[in-house]
């Protein structure tokens, strides 16, 4: 699986050393809610579960993260060893090896696994001393030139832990997904509100702004079994969004002063490579030596010829937000006629490099690569990509709305290349949106050039009344489904011939054991742009 051309990472100046010499220094604590919250975690090393990630036709990566209770083990090495095999009893073994779990990466594991077969599911553990991990499942992709019948892909963003229970990861174990592919917003930064009367769930975290704040963080939504399940059902492919850092940061800035947001960003995206199952090729750098000013975050999966996914990074290269004051807490919104810089056609909200990149993997889809052209050119971001035209004549700055340049270079790239099928998936909102996807987002006439799916949040409350949503629907005739009332997940079951997405919702975020139901579903024809109602 080919990875996006690395970055030339920065010169590390001395205060940015110290700064990372005194994180690394970070790594020996517990994750302090444990103590008072989770005794057991005390006794299981691999208590925070397991994961694997980034399926390539011959091999994944496997992830786990120690928790360790003596101080003395806290501040060594450990060598962690690994069995993947044909069954869940581990009788026919087909690879097994041994992994460091060191201080400096806060004591996880990245094991990027070759020499696997194509198209097939294998079972991991871990084992440390005595201690075995739970038993994850997971797959590699179907080779190059292969065109597999069928893919069954979870999207899901936004798990905001005070705001609901993630019953919906049950629901989306049980839809026994091939893949599930994480959009953003895993962890949020905030303390508990001081009005707890309406949450599903309280922590005593505070506002995350060090490497061990963010560890904490990690520690206590990967606590949950339900998310713990959903790591271990199948492969997932992650990205991020702002929560992971800081509500509606840009690229290098965001609130205070420049030197100390950096720090927490370097902070910041240390903890999301820690926990996540990210091959070592993302840091740029030697993971014995890791820089964290730089994360290579977009990339493609190849599931054969049936499906390229080109997973984006809309934070780290995105121009400041347009008329956005320095020291605003959120990005906000403007009136388009008040702020000339909204329309500069030097604003980017993927930067420079990603964009070609892009550009030219919708080329690449179009006329055929490693064995030929794609069925379905998925383009998996953060956030709604289809214009939201308000009734009140105010632009959101924070999504693409903020960015009508870049969004209008990507129509352009994706109406001239003209991949066989284009689908957008997206998340960030909070609320579900089905949309056709026209060549000129101003022109409800132009042409039909893509399918978009932007899914609601697992948790995340929506910060808007359903009243406001269905005018917005009103007002915009290419959306075909606006709700920001339900929490839950969507689920694409991807053939040659049809994409199919279900859209799933539960009964009450407030109820670990929530039920669900399908809200709506919704199907794409090959050579056919435009969602249809099922």
């Amino acid at each position: 699986m080919p990875l996006a051309p690395q970055h030339t990472p920065r010169p590390m100046d001395r205060r940015a050393f110290l700064q990372y010499a005194a994180c690394a220094a970070a790594a020996t604590a517990l994750p302090r809610w444990a103590w008072s919250q989770s005794p057991a975690l005390q006794g299981d090393p691999f208590a925070l579960g397991v994961a694997s990630g980034d399926p390539a036709p011959d091999g994944v990566v496997l992830w786990t993260r120690l928790v360790l209770a003596d101080p003395a083990q806290m501040q060594a090495a450990h060598t962690v060893r690994w069995e993947v095999a044909h069954d869940a009893r581990f009788a026919q073994i087909v690879q097994k090896g041994e992994a460091p779990a060191l201080p400096l990466l806060g004591h996880s594991v990245h094991v990027e696994l070759r020499g696997l077969a194509p198209g097939r599911w294998y079972h991991y553990r871990f084992m440390l001393g005595d201690a075995v991990s739970t038993v994850g499942r997971t797959r590699t992709a179907p080779a190059a030139a292969e065109l597999p019948g069928a893919l069954r892909v979870v999207f899901a963003s936004c798990q905001r832990w005070e705001h609901g229970h993630y019953a919906a990861w049950h629901h989306a174990v049980a839809d026994a997904p091939d893949l599930v592919l994480f959009l953003g917003d895993y962890i949020y930064e905030y303390a508990t509100p001081k009005n707890t009367a309406d949450l599903a769930r309280t922590h005593s975290l505070r506002l995350a702004t060090t490497l061990a704040d963010y560890r904490d963080r990690y520690a206590l939504h990967k606590s949950d079994p339900a998310l713990q399940a959903a790591h271990a059902a199948c492969p997932w492919a992650v990205t991020w969004d702002d929560h992971e850092v800081q509500n509606d940061y840009a690229a290098g800035a965001g609130r205070g002063d420049a030197d100390s947001f950096l720090a927490l960003r370097a902070a910041a995206w240390q903890a999301f490579y820690e926990n996540m199952p990210l091959r070592a090729a993302s840091l740029g750098t030697p993971a014995s030596a890791p820089r964290w000013d730089a994360l290579q975050l977009y990339r493609r999966l190849r599931w054969g010829r049936l499906a390229h996914i080109h997973l984006l990074d809309s934070r780290q290269y995105r121009s400041w937000q347009a008329c956005r004051t320095p020291q605003s807490m959120s990005a906000g919104a403007v009136r388009p006629a008040d702020c000339a810089e909204l329309a500069s056609p030097d604003r980017t909200l993927l930067g420079t490099a990603q964009e070609q990149w892009l550009h030219a993997g919708v080329a690449a889809d179009a006329r055929g690569h490693d064995g030929g052209a794609a069925r379905w050119s998925v383009l998996a971001q953060q956030t709604l990509f289809s214009q939201r035209h308000y009734p009140s004549g105010v632009t959101s700055t924070d999504s693409w709305d903020g960015y009508p340049a870049a969004r209008q270079r990507l129509l352009q790239a994706v109406s001239g290349h003209a991949p066989r099928n284009t689908v957008l998936l997206g998340g960030d909102i909070h609320q579900n949106y089905v949309c056709r996807v026209h060549a000129d987002p101003g022109r409800s006439e132009s042409p039909v050039v893509a399918s978009e799916f932007c899914g609601t949040s697992i948790s995340s409350r929506s910060s808007t009344t359903q009243d406001k949503v269905d005018a917005v629907a009103r007002h915009n005739p290419h959306v075909l489904l606006a709700r920001c009332d339900l929490r839950g997940y969507g689920l694409a079951e991807i053939t040659p011939t049809r994409w199919t997405t279900t859209l799933r919702v539960v009964d009450d975020p407030l109820r670990a054991d929530s039920g669900a139901r399908t809200l709506a579903r919704f199907v794409v024809e090959d050579g056919r742009p435009g969602p249809q109602t099922a």
